[in-house]
């Protein structure tokens, strides 16, 4: 692990696509910039000014790319390894926040002590010094700043938690389990799941967007990841006592909800799971719904975590595999012909 954090603070080596296990590729409206690092595992995406924020979880440091496009590691070493089920876990996600950062910090990994970053929503000043905002979470896995504080996404309670910057906690949602066909499940099992039959799984809530006053959440759906078994719903930000309203279903895995400037809903699938080899390489995808339609921008990602909406013409995606992906939109590019 050493030798691996020496080698990304070091060089930080940029690979271009085509020397990766599995190529991604755009749809016709979009051109695709792909960059590399190897040993890095990408998590969240922030904009901050003109540089774009990255979180690493195999090495637990934020980074910042400037316009030059050098990737420059800032901050302490948040806690990171790997979770209960072998993924990794560290800093999940960044965003400013007036004069400061807040960092997403995961799961505690197995083969550490809990401390007190640990399942926490964490700021840091811009001296580098970090204070814990509140680690009553179990899972924060995304959240999203608006006026009177943050929504935070606690993977492993199933709810939306709002959360004030004195620290103050109340629950937004908790959603319910989410029943899966037995048919759907047969091939795992055909003795224990009959046709006809209902299995519950957790919604494990993921990615959240804010937008015209509702709470978008992807629910990714927990194990055994069935394709098509996830969705997007929305809440009132306010809470209360309306249902979550579906938004979009039918999706593998879904992990991150942004909008882009036309106020067209994005979605980042993780992928579709095998119980041999587990998400498989080139199935993540990005989607945008608009219209009644839903139309793929990028495909063939391997394990993809975050989507930025950097500006009207450009789209950012992380992912797992140490790859940072930039879409740009071919009509809004001046120096097309």
């Amino acid at each position: 692990m050493r030798a691996l954090r020496t080698l990304i603070a070091a060089s930080m080596l940029m690979l271009p696509a085509a020397v990766m296990a599995a190529e991604p590729s755009a749809s016709p409206d979009y051109g695709l910039e792909t960059i590399h690092v190897p040993g890095a595992s990408f998590a969240g995406l922030a904009r901050d000014d003109d540089a774009l924020l990255v979180s690493d979880l195999a090495s637990g440091r934020l980074y910042r790319r400037g316009p030059d496009g050098g990737l420059a590691a800032f901050g302490p070493v948040f806690p990171h390894g790997l979770d209960v089920i072998g993924d990794p876990t560290g800093p999940y996600r960044v965003a400013r926040l007036g004069h400061r950062l807040v960092v997403a910090q995961g799961w505690t990994p197995v083969d550490r002590r809990e401390g007190p970053l640990d399942h926490a929503l964490v700021a840091l000043d811009n001296a580098g010094k970090t204070s814990v905002i509140s680690n009553d979470f179990w899972n924060p896995f995304d959240f999203v700043a608006a006026a009177d504080g943050l929504y935070v996404v606690d993977a492993a309670r199933n709810s939306v938690e709002h959360l004030r910057l004195d620290g103050r906690r109340n629950t937004i949602v908790t959603f319910r389990r989410l029943e899966q066909r037995g048919e759907a499940l047969q091939g795992l099992s055909p003795t224990e799941f009959a046709k006809g039959e209902t299995h519950a799984v957790d919604a494990v809530p993921t990615g959240v967007a804010l937008s015209n006053g509702r709470l978008y959440i992807t629910l990714f759906g927990g194990f055994p990841f069935l394709p098509g078994a996830g969705k997007v719903v929305s809440v009132p930000a306010a809470g209360g006592p309306s249902a979550p309203r579906l938004e979009a279903e039918e999706l593998n895995a879904p992990v991150a909800v942004a909008f882009d400037h036309n106020g067209a809903m994005l979605v980042l699938e993780h992928g579709t799971y095998d119980q041999s080899h587990g998400f498989a390489k080139g199935s993540g995808r990005l989607l945008r719904f608009g219209e009644g339609d839903r139309e793929v921008i990028l495909d063939g990602l391997t394990r993809p975590v975050s989507v930025l909406v950097w500006d009207g013409r450009q789209l950012v995606v992380s992912d797992l595999g140490g790859s940072l992906h930039f879409l740009r939109h071919r009509a809004s590019d001046p120096t097309r012909k």
